[in-house]
C-alpha cells in the first residue's frame, strides 16, 4: 500500500505508469469522480496486487476462495465490486492478494439508515463486523416506532454481518424528544414495556444488539439514565442480546455541560459490552471552520475514555462526511453544509483548489471561491482516517465505527482491505 500526494503536472495515467497499476484500478479504489482531473494535493491509495486469477466458466467465488486458502469474504474486499454481483463471468480479474495483506481483526460498524442504496450498502457491508440500524423511537405508552429496515437486515444476513437495533429519542413527527426519554428514564413501567416489545422484535428480525444512543440528557437524569442502561442490559442478556452506548467526547471525569454530563465513562463502561466514542463534531454545522475530527483532540478523548473503561469495550468513532462553509464566518448565522469525502475533492477539482493538509488535526482542507463567495472545506481522507486508525492500535481498543455509511468512500474501504479482517459477532 502507498499513499501518494498529487503534485503539480500529474495525470492518472501518469501516476499508474509510475506505481505500475492500471488507470482503472486507481480511479475504483480511490472513488475518482472526475478521472480526467487529478487535484494538487489530493492523496492516493494505491493498492498492488500481488495474486491475481483470471476466472474461467464455471468458477464461483467459493471455488476460487477454496483453490488459493482465502474466504469469499476477503475476495469481495479485495474486489467490492464482486459484492453486488450474483455470478462471476469468465475473463474477469480477481485480486486474490495484495503485497500488503491483513494480518489483525477488528471490530468494525457502520451505522445506516433504511433508505441507503442497496450498491452501497452492498459495497460497505464485507468490511463490517456488525451494521447498526438507526433508528427504533417508542411512543409515550411504549409501542415501537420502527423503521423500515427489511432491505438492511437482509443484505446483512446475506453478508453474516450482524444487526444491531437503535433506540433513541425519536418520535412520531420524526424530530428527537427530550421530554420524552426523560419520561423513560424516570417510568419503570413505560421503560419495561418498551425494552421488552425491543427484545420482541429483535428476537424476530434477527437482531443481535441494542445500540442506546440518547444525546443532551437532561444532567438531572443521570441517575435515572444510568439506571435505565442497568434495566436494558439486564433485559438484554436475559435474551442473549448484547448492548452497546453511545457515549459523548469528554477528556475529563467532571466535564460539564448538557451533552457530557449524564454520560458517566466509568459506570456506563462497566454496565455495557461495548462502548461508541463519538469522537467528531468539532467543525459543525454551526460552528466555525474546523476538522471533523481533528487527531489531536480524538487522542484526547481516547485517553481519557481508556482511562475509565477497558480498551476492549471501547469502539472508537469515525465520520464519513465533511463540511463546507462560506466565509467570512459569523457565529449564529453561517451554516456550513455537510457533504461526502469523495464529493469535496470533486469541489476541489471543479474550482481548480490545492488540497491542503494540516499537521496538527491531521486532516485535509482548501479554500475555493464560487459566485463571488469564498469557501472553506474540511473533510477526511485515507491519510486522515489512517491517522485515526493508529489512535485504535495504540490504545489498544476493541475496534472503530462510522457515522455513518450514507455516503461513498472508496479510500476508506480500500484502506480496510489491506489492514483488518472484520471480527466476527455472534
Amino acid at each position: 500500500m502507498i499513499l501518494y500526494t498529487v503534485k503539480s503536472g500529474d495525470t492518472l495515467s501518469s501516476v499508474a505508469r509510475s506505481f505500475n497499476v492500471s488507470s482503472d484500478r486507481i480511479v475504483f479504489d480511490n472513488g475518482l469522480e472526475m478521472v480526467d482531473t487529478l487535484v494538487v494535493g489530493q492523496t492516493l491509495i494505491i493498492l498492488e496486487p500481488e495474486v491475481t486469477y483470471t476466472a474461467q466458466a464455471g468458477d464461483t467465488l467459493f471455488l476460487i476462495a477454496e483453490r488459493f486458502g482465502t474466504s469469499v469474504a476477503q475476495l469481495q474486499r479485495n474486489n467490492p465490486y464482486l459484492a453486488s454481483s450474483k455470478s462471476i463471468n469468465p475473463g474477469q480479474v480477481v485480486v486474490i492478494a495484495y503485497t500488503d495483506t491483513p494480518d489483525r481483526t477488528a471490530r468494525i460498524n457502520g451505522y445506516a439508515y433504511p433508505f441507503i442504496s442497496l450498491p452501497l450498502l452492498r459495497r460497505s457491508l464485507p468490511f463490517l463486523s456488525t451494521i447498526t440500524v438507526f433508528g427504533y423511537g417508542f411512543t409515550e405508552t411504549g409501542e415501537l416506532l420502527a423503521p423500515e429496515d427489511e432491505m438492511i437486515l437482509e443484505e446483512a444476513r446475506a453478508f453474516s454481518v450482524t444487526p444491531i437495533l437503535l433506540l433513541t429519542s425519536i418520535i412520531e413527527n420524526g424530530n428527537f424528544s427530550t421530554e420524552r426519554s426523560s419520561r423513560l428514564f424516570n417510568d419503570l413501567m413505560l421503560q419495561n414495556t418498551v425494552l421488552n416489545n425491543i427484545a420482541d422484535v429483535m428476537e424476530q428480525k434477527g437482531y443481535r444488539g441494542l445500540d442506546i444512543d440518547f444525546e443532551f440528557v437532561d444532567p438531572n437524569d443521570r441517575n435515572a439514565f444510568i439506571s435505565f442502561i442497568e434495566n436494558a442490559a439486564s433485559i438484554m442478556h436475559e435474551n442473549g442480546f448484547f448492548v452497546n452506548v453511545d457515549l459523548a467526547p469528554k477528556s475529563s471525569r467532571g466535564q460539564s455541560g448538557l451533552l457530557y454530563s449524564a454520560h458517566d465513562y466509568p459506570v456506563i463502561g462497566s454496565i455495557a459490552d461495548t462502548v461508541f466514542l463519538m469522537t467528531y463534531e468539532w467543525g459543525y454545522t454551526y460552528g466555525p471552520p474546523l476538522a471533523v475530527a481533528p487527531a489531536n483532540q480524538v487522542e484526547r478523548i481516547v485517553s481519557y475514555g481508556v482511562s475509565e473503561i477497558p480498551p476492549d469495550k471501547i469502539l472508537l468513532g469515525i465520520p464519513n462526511y465533511g463540511y463546507d462553509w462560506p466565509l467570512p464566518f459569523e457565529k449564529g448565522i453561517t451554516k456550513a453544509t455537510t457533504i461526502g469525502n469523495q464529493y469535496a475533492v470533486t469541489i476541489a477539482g471543479r474550482y481548480n483548489a490545492e488540497i491542503q493538509f494540516d499537521n496538527e488535526s491531521m486532516a485535509p482542507f482548501f479554500y475555493y471561491s464560487a459566485s463571488d463567495i469564498e469557501h472553506v472545506v474540511w473533510f477526511e481522507d485515507v491519510r486522515s482516517i489512517q491517522a485515526k486508525l493508529d489512535i485504535r492500535e495504540n490504545f489498544g481498543l476493541r475496534g472503530f465505527g462510522y457515522w455513518n455509511l450514507m455516503r461513498p468512500f472508496a479510500q476508506n474501504l480500500s484502506l480496510l482491505s489491506v489492514k483488518y479482517i472484520p471480527e466476527r459477532v455472534q
